[in-house]
């Protein structure tokens, strides 16, 4: 099967390079296994691995988006993983055919704004590569804050050490009691600037409260991980339109464990509501919303609701499914 042949919306590619980059972080670049193009994609996207122990898991790529050859990812192998990058690190080998999503973004990158201040922790400098290299090619103005836990634990510093002053690095064992100012960073950064974030969980939560005075859509995060656990509570119908069919949803289980265990096609990933991937338009009813994808404002409108996490406030659930 070619890169241009697609299941299900899916595509196989091959393995070509494994690099590494840091403590528990390799880069793997993924190319079309009989050559040619790859679908076009934008700096800020993903991918989601579609991993032979049934996982989905997603990853940002970091390389330049006018690159058609190839996609590259960077993984880093998680103490606290429930298996994705584990899996990925123990047996993804050179040469090895793999499927994957077509390119989806999420955390799109305004090409247009006079200034953009990039921040990121860990392994959230993924997306944020790919940001620089496009922002360096449109001769845009932007900084970087990176902050990790220890220089050798940092990915990509080769590189980044390239744009000298417009990266500002921050390592815990080199703060000498010292905590990364956020609050100080965001003061600082200009009126109009875009501000982009992808990092943990209290990053993200710590920029959302210290720009709440900014424009909202001059904020940009990227959650990898989710905020509140996902509802469980159960005790709800979904009704699925398309057809006609009603799954109840008992307690200890979310919608999507309720639709596929009744066989239900249903499309997801993170099942943790940070990629997007399940979001399904809701035709009646009220949802118990548990995502870090929809906006404060698309979660009030109830438009929509991310399968994977969230549950229900009304008895019944309607579906466009």
């Amino acid at each position: 099967m070619s890169a241009f042949e697609h299941t299900a919306g899916t595509l196989e590619v091959l393995v070509k390079r494994i690099g590494y980059e840091a403590e528990r972080i390799n880069s793997y670049e993924l190319i079309a296994p009989t050559g040619g193009e790859l679908t076009p994609f934008t700096a800020g996207s993903h991918i989601d691995l579609h991993l032979p122990n049934g996982m989905i898991r997603s990853y940002s790529l970091v390389n330049d988006q006018c690159e058609r050859h190839r996609y590259v990812i960077a993984v880093n192998r998680d103490g606290e993983s429930r298996g994705g990058s584990s899996f990925v690190h123990d047996t993804v080998r050179v040469g090895n055919i793999i499927r994957i999503s077509e390119p989806r973004n999420n955390f799109a990158l305004r090409e247009e704004a006079d200034h953009s201040v990039l921040i990121a922790g860990g392994i959230g400098i993924t997306p944020l590569l790919s940001m620089i290299r496009r922002l360096e090619a449109l001769g845009r103005h932007w900084e970087l804050f990176y902050a990790a836990r220890t220089r050798a634990a940092a990915a990509f510093l080769d590189e980044l050490g390239t744009y000298r002053s417009r990266v500002h690095l921050d390592f815990d064992d080199e703060r000498s009691g010292r905590v990364f100012d956020l609050p100080a960073l965001v003061r600082n950064a200009p009126p109009r600037a875009h501000l982009y974030c992808c990092g943990p969980v209290p990053m993200l939560e710590a920029l959302e409260a210290t720009t709440a005075d900014r424009p909202a859509d001059h904020v940009h995060v990227e959650y990898f991980k989710a905020r509140e656990a996902p509802a469980t509570e159960g005790g709800f119908d979904v009704k699925l339109a398309r057809s006609n069919r009603t799954i109840a949803v008992e307690p200890g289980k979310t919608i999507l464990d309720a639709l596929l265990e009744a066989g239900i096609a249903a499309n997801y990933a993170c099942t943790e509501g940070v990629c997007g991937t399940c979001e399904t338009r809701v035709l009646e009813g009220i949802p118990d919303h548990r995502d870090q994808f929809l906006s404060n404002e698309e979660q009030a409108a109830n438009k929509s609701v991310m399968i994977c996490c969230s549950g229900a406030k009304s008895r019944t659930l309607v579906l466009d499914l």
